[in-house]
């Protein structure tokens, strides 16, 4: 297992109560296991992690692409407005 940063912005931070979670995932994890780390971690987060993009190394990301040890990841809420 491997630790992680995971920057939480918006709504997802407020849900959290964090700026930062700290999340263990197995070596070769995709986005959706990151996603299922959070949930479990945070279960306040999990209905809204279906709907919020994440970002690896700033670049938005597929539930299937790799996470590796290093990468900056970062859950990012849909933006509302009117």
């Amino acid at each position: 297992m491997t630790g992680y940063a995971v920057y939480l912005f918006a709504a997802a931070r407020e849900l959290a109560d964090t700026e930062v979670a700290r999340i263990e995932l197995p070596a070769n994890a995709t986005v959706d296991q990151l996603r299922v780390a959070l949930s479990r971690q945070y279960p306040r987060l999990a209905s809204l992690l279906k709907r919020c993009a994440i970002a690896v190394n700033h670049d938005f990301a597929e539930g299937t692409d790799p996470v590796q040890p290093g990468d900056e990841l970062a859950v990012i809420p849909p933006v509302s407005g009117g």
